[in-house]
């Protein structure tokens, strides 16, 4: 969904973030990352729904693993620009996120 987000409303996007980081050094920065962000969700995307398929078909986990592993890298990123905004509560949310993804990478190794 988040990828469908920020395809369909790009700007919007951009106008929160840097309303967000309004007080950082992040603004200049938004649209670079966000692209960053974007590809980082997509191959998450991909990998974890290729997963699936595997898990059922092959009974193997490659493609499980490298899904969980960049929604690792992406909730990350998350967590560090949460932090950089000062967000304390955002950064609590994704911190559960992330420890569900950690896991993820422990089972599917």
């Amino acid at each position: 969904m988040s990828v469908i987000d920020k395809l369909s409303d790009w700007k919007g996007n951009i106008l929160f973030l840097k309303s967000h980081f309004a007080h950082t050094f992040v603004p200049p920065l938004i649209p670079f990352t966000l692209i960053v962000i974007l590809i980082l969700e997509v191959l998450t995307t991909l990998f974890c729904s290729l997963g699936i398929f595997e898990i059922i078909g092959e009974k193997n986990t490659n493609f499980s693993l490298l899904g969980s592993v960049f929604s690792c890298v992406v909730l990350l990123v998350f967590l560090l620009g949460q932090r950089i905004a000062k967000d304390f509560d955002g950064a609590r949310n994704i911190t559960v996120y992330f420890i569900v993804s950690v896991f993820a990478v422990f089972l599917f190794q």
